[in-house]
């Protein structure tokens, strides 16, 4: 499978390794990005996998708490400017497809586009048309989520990042809760876990990621030639850094950094009198996965292909 410029790019703003790294890792995968990708991270050149690279796509991700429904809704509607996302009307578009959300629980957004918009005559998709139309670019919705029950919402930079967090809490009527809640909302933005315990982490990822960090092992000549046992023992010690890093409440706690989050949730908890379980989140962030804008950097790469 042959491999181009713009494959060389994308790996290396996947990985952060250097332009040479990659270009040997798709020869070596014969094209293959995600084999590339896993050839990196066992020759300890790429710490972790990054899926999302540099994005040029633009819009407002929106996370609130409809009044009305006590529903939570996150949604990611985009635009072609970033201009476009600070325009009045747009906003009202977005809030108005939130409430939309809330109010009749649509499962997709080809679900949602021909309901009635909320505060509004005419469908979702008539109003979509007509800020095209108005605003004079091109927009879509992208996705949305939304939850009941004890949660929070919170938005990151203006509209880039926005988040949901849901809980199980005998507390969430009393005060303290909501600044708890802000917090792990916040952690969740600046740090950008995958799962909320180790008990969430699919055991095929697991077994993937040990199969990471033996293949590192075996690369390093220092650490290769030890008992198999010894190597297990280090396996293990590694995946539990793994989890820490991508395991919401065994992360320190940006605020306090000497305790975890599952350890500022228990202490909460014990302060307020009851219960507090962090059951799941959701994180998007404004373009995530869609495909960038070009630029002259991929001149710079084809020189090297050659």
């Amino acid at each position: 499978m042959a491999f181009t410029a713009k494959d060389v790019q994308a790996l290396r703003e996947r990985t952060s390794c250097g332009m040479m790294d990659c270009k040997k890792a798709l020869t070596e995968a014969n094209g293959d990005m995600e084999k590339a990708a896993e050839i990196l991270r066992e020759k300890g050149l790429a710490m972790q996998d990054k899926k999302a690279g540099r994005i040029a796509a633009e819009g407002v991700v929106l996370a609130t708490v409809d009044e009305a429904t006590k529903i939570g809704v996150v949604i990611e509607v985009n635009s072609e400017t970033d201009f476009v996302a600070k325009n009045e009307k747009f906003m009202e578009f977005v809030k108005g497809c939130a409430k939309t959300v809330a109010a009749n629980k649509p499962s997709t957004v080809e679900e949602l586009l021909p309901m009635k918009m909320v505060g509004s005559d005419s469908t979702v998709e008539d109003e979509l048309r007509d800020k095209i139309l108005t605003i004079g670019e091109n927009m879509k919705i992208r996705r949305f989520t939304f939850a009941e029950g004890p949660l929070t919402t919170y938005v990151h930079g203006g509209g880039r990042i926005g988040v949901m967090v849901t809980f199980d809490s005998d507390v969430a009527d009393k005060d303290g809760f909501e600044a708890y809640a802000k917090d792990v909302a916040m952690q969740i933005a600046a740090i950008n876990p995958s799962y909320v315990d180790e008990a969430s982490v699919p055991a095929e990822v697991v077994a993937h990621e040990k199969e990471i960090l033996k293949a590192q092992i075996a690369n390093d000549p220092k650490l290769s030639s030890k008992p198999a046992q010894i190597i297990e023992k280090m396996v293990e010690g590694r995946i539990g850094k793994y989890f820490k890093e991508n395991c919401l409440v065994d992360q320190p706690f940006v605020k306090n950094g000497d305790i975890t989050v599952g350890q500022y949730t228990n202490d909460v908890a014990k302060e307020l009198g009851g219960s507090i379980k962090i059951t799941g989140f959701v994180r998007f962030e404004k373009g995530e996965g869609l495909e960038k804008r070009e630029d002259n950097f991929a001149d710079e790469v084809a020189s090297m292909i050659k």
